[in-house]
């Protein structure tokens, strides 16, 4: 197994990430990346899969894949339960780095910032327009609790099934969106002998820095 292991490597010839591509802020950059993604990875890649870490009171990190629902000029929004987990990271420690990896394009992007919650309003319209199971799972799921099997979760199911049989279920208190605001974005191109490219972009008095990284 460890042989094997070693063995595995894959020489990224796709592309290269010059200062000359890049623009003066991350987010256009982030916008043009992200819709060749979505153009270009296969199934089941989500262009829109990333991996969310974030830090626990003790310190300790955890990192789990989340989907990122909406992206503007303030930065990166999720959703999930407030209770959760994740939530309750988010509550002793409102800092978060996320990764996008697109391995049909070669790319990585690497973001770290604060975290704040979406509003009330912004939650609920983005709540209205999800699939009927899942907003029905949202009331269901006691997110990240201990559960006797899968049939405590069905059970559990039927229960908000029954509670909403004459309505449209609303958008619960414990469930709702956050939003990284980025003051640091890395985008990464792979690139031959592993001497990939990687130009950070970095927040300073509300101005962003662009530096290249060496490999």
């Amino acid at each position: 197994m460890t042989s094997s292991l070693a063995d595995m490597r894959r020489d990224y010839t796709r592309d290269g990430l010059t200062e000359a591509q890049a623009p003066d802020e991350p987010f256009a950059l982030f916008h043009q990346w992200f819709t060749e993604a979505v153009k270009t990875e296969q199934a089941p890649v989500e262009a829109n899969a990333m991996t969310l870490a974030t830090v626990d009171a003790d310190g300790r990190p955890h990192c789990r894949v989340l989907l990122l629902k909406a992206l503007d000029s303030q930065g990166f929004t999720f959703f999930t339960n407030y209770d959760s987990a994740k939530g309750q990271q988010l509550a002793a420690q409102p800092f978060a780095a996320m990764t996008f990896f697109w391995p049909t394009l070669e790319r990585q992007v690497r973001i770290e910032g604060r975290v704040v919650k979406v509003s009330a309003q912004e939650s609920d319209a983005y709540y209205q327009v999800r699939p009927l199971g899942s907003r029905l799972g949202a009331w269901a799921s006691p997110q990240s609790r201990v559960i006797a099997d899968r049939d405590q979760l069905q059970d559990l199911l039927r229960e908000t099934e029954q509670r909403f049989l004459d309505t449209l279920p609303h958008c619960p208190e414990h469930w709702g969106g956050y939003r990284l605001l980025p003051d640091r974005i890395e985008f990464w191109q792979g690139r031959s002998s592993r001497l990939h490219d990687r130009l950070n972009y970095r927040l300073k008095d509300d101005a962003w820095i662009r530096e290249r990284l060496a490999p």
